[in-house]
This record gives C-alpha cells, sequence and structure tokens, in this order.
C-alpha cells in the first residue's frame, strides 16, 4: 500500500506474453536434428520422390546408390546389417507417414475405422482394420480379388474424404 510521502514507484519492465520458456533460446543449435518430412494424403508420386530425395542422397554418402537399397526402409530379420546401420545414420530423412495413419496420433484408429466404413459404402465387401488398429487389409482370408482390386482404386479418395470431415 502506497502513502502519501513515499515517491513514485519504481518503473516495472513491461511484460509480454511468449511461449517460449524463459530458458530457451530464440535460435536453434547448431546440432540440432532437422525435423523429419512428413508425407500428406493429397501427395503425388512426384510430391512423395521429392520427400524421399535427401533419404537417398544419406543413403548414396552411406553407399548404398542403387535404386533397390535408397530407395525405400527395409525391415525383417533378412535386411543385411550394413544396410540396417545406413538406416539408422538416414533414419531423420526417411518420412514420416501421413499424421491420420501416424502410429503416434491418438486419432489414427478412428481414422481407419472411419475408412473402412467409406470403403464399405463403395462396395467394398471384404476389408477391415488391421491388428494393428490403423492399417487396413482388403481381400479377407480368401484374398478376395474385386475387394482388393476397389480397396486400390477407393482408398486414397476414401481417406481423403474422411480426413476433411475432421
Amino acid at each position: 500500500m502506497t502513502g502519501c510521502g513515499q515517491g513514485k514507484p519504481e518503473a516495472e519492465k513491461p511484460r509480454v506474453a511468449t511461449l517460449v520458456p524463459p530458458s530457451a533460446s530464440a535460435a536453434p543449435s547448431a546440432s540440432a536434428t532437422p525435423e523429419r518430412p512428413r508425407q500428406r494424403l493429397d501427395d503425388t508420386e512426384a510430391d512423395y520422390q521429392a520427400l524421399v530425395k535427401p533419404y537417398q542422397k544419406c543413403m548414396k554418402a552411406q553407399g548404398f546408390a542403387d535404386e533397390k537399397s535408397g530407395a525405400s526402409w527395409a525391415e525383417g530379420d533378412d535386411v543385411p546389417e550394413e544396410l540396417r546401420k545406413a538406416q539408422e545414420k538416414c533414419k531423420n530423412f526417411w518420412p514420416l507417414p501421413p499424421w491420420e495413419t501416424d502410429p503416434a496420433n491418438p486419432e489414427a484408429k478412428d481414422f481407419a475405422r472411419d475408412t473402412v466404413k467409406c470403403l464399405k459404402t463403395k462396395g467394398v465387401k471384404y476389408v477391415e482394420v488391421n491388428d494393428d488398429g490403423i492399417g487396413i487389409s482388403a481381400g479377407g482370408k480368401d484374398n478376395d480379388s474385386r475387394s482388393i482390386a476397389l480397396t486400390g482404386e477407393y482408398l486414397d479418395a476414401c481417406q481423403r474424404e474422411v480426413a476433411a470431415k475432421k
């Protein structure tokens, strides 16, 4: 409480709302890991090829210049150790899946379920969400060729349709 004879209160420093904590630096450090690129549901083949170029360049620098070993991500027990090590060095360049289908997205399971519903409205008889809750399997236990073909034909459109509703 200020009284009559105490003089002027000390001027306060103006405060500005910020989302950056005081200890954070405004400039990224030189050793910061680059953010991985992310695919989009509406990517064209040309968009995808542009996304994987940095990965291919990194793999080439690791000695994997051919299309087979530098153009995709290999998984499984039969992946040679040299390729596995090169992929590990280049993993920050490999594109993440579209957010809608990313296991890190808590709504990815809902997206998969809604995509399957859309596919069924398009006439796909045998289609379901994979056991992982995110992927989609077509054809059923008998690999129904019509269901597989229709899923291939309508999957992109259904994914875009479901994404547009969110």
